[in-house]
């Protein structure tokens, strides 16, 4: 199979969507679409109908995209160089505490060989990620990018939207000191503050209380929301409105800063399906568009790991690198490339 993309929801329903894919600017009625972009949403057209639709489950999957007799990869990890990510941090700290920014999210990758294996065996992991997290891939000839995400951007159907707020970061075990630390809570406000802002003027919004949200290894703060629209909205114009949320991109988001953002993310060499919308939808009208994190992606035998954290005030270098290197140890025990 040279191109498909794939989606699994929490509850364990996945599709496989086999290429060519024939492109559009708006999902189809009879839906049956992936939505698949990149950050900067460069794509116009980032709806995808696939040529042949297969509801898939985890046992199906090899037999599908005929991967039977392939081994899982193995990868050849260079340690990540902390100059440039290092350099990025001071400069968005100094803007923060300069009060011309409130919040920014630069992203390190980890770069690796490939050097035996197949890339798409880890999709069998992605089949079956843990059941509060969204599976996706999308899969060309000789690259692609495959993941499992904890992060909502948003589900509607009709008039009823849902989204939800997750940021703030802790490993496991530290539940008490993270329930009330400063810096990690400011940093989910500024999500939730922001999603309410962007959402009232569709609807009435309302928000459930902050909880623990613990998804392959990490602990995270989440709230959800949801809005009861004043007309049925459609999903093309969603996107734009809502990505990049501050959990991955800037506060203000505006023209200047996410400027800035883009440029940091080129120096870094951030991927460019890292943190931007991916989606599907259902043939019964409902729509589900997540945030591509806890991924990877490989052109040729070249592989890369990309993880990020928000600068705040609160900010300091030593914690963020290594809430960097939890979030990307999470990724390979997700993807069974770490025990």
């Amino acid at each position: 199979m040279m191109e498909f993309a794939l989606f699994r929801l929490p509850d364990g329903r996945a599709w496989l969507g086999e290429g060519p894919f024939t492109a559009l600017a708006t999902a189809p009625a009879a839906g049956g679409a992936f939505y698949i972009n990149d950050f900067d949403l460069h794509d116009p057209m980032p709806w995808k109908v696939p040529a042949r639709l297969h509801e898939i489950t985890a046992g199906s999957l090899a037999e599908t995209i005929h991967l039977n007799g392939s081994q899982k990869p193995q990868i050849q990890w260079a340690k990540p160089a902390t100059e440039w990510f290092k350099m990025a941090f001071r400069r968005i700290r100094r803007e923060v505490q300069a009060k011309r920014l409130e919040k920014m999210v630069p992203v390190l990758t980890e770069s690796g060989t490939l050097t035996a294996g197949d890339p798409r065996r880890l999709l069998d992991a992605i089949m079956q990620a843990p059941e509060n997290m969204w599976g996706y891939a999308h899969v060309k000839e000789g690259g692609g990018f495959l993941g499992a995400t904890p992060e909502l951007l948003f589900k509607v159907k009709a008039q009823q939207l849902e989204t939800m707020a997750l940021a703030g970061t802790a490993k496991p075990g530290n539940q008490d000191a993270f329930l009330t630390d400063v810096k990690e809570i400011e940093e989910h406000e500024i999500v939730v503050r922001y999603l309410t802002e962007q959402l009232q003027g569709l609807g009435v919004v309302t928000r459930d209380p902050r909880i623990l949200c613990q998804t392959s290894g990490l602990v995270h703060f989440q709230s959800k929301l949801s809005v009861q629209l004043n007309a049925a909205a459609d999903p093309a114009q969603l996107v734009p409105l809502l990505h990049p949320t501050p959990a991955v991109g800037c506060l203000p988001r505006d023209d200047e800063a996410l400027e800035k953002l883009r440029e940091y993310r080129q120096q870094l060499k951030v991927p460019g399906f890292f943190g931007a919308p991916f989606g599907f939808a259902e043939t019964d009208g409902t729509t589900h568009i997540v945030v591509a994190i806890r991924g990877i992606c490989w052109e040729g035998n070249q592989i890369s790991l990309p993880s990020g954290c928000g600068i705040v005030g609160g900010s300091a270098f030593d914690h963020e690198w290594r809430e960097l290197r939890l979030k990307r140890e999470a990724v390979l025990r997700l993807l069974a490339l770490q025990s």
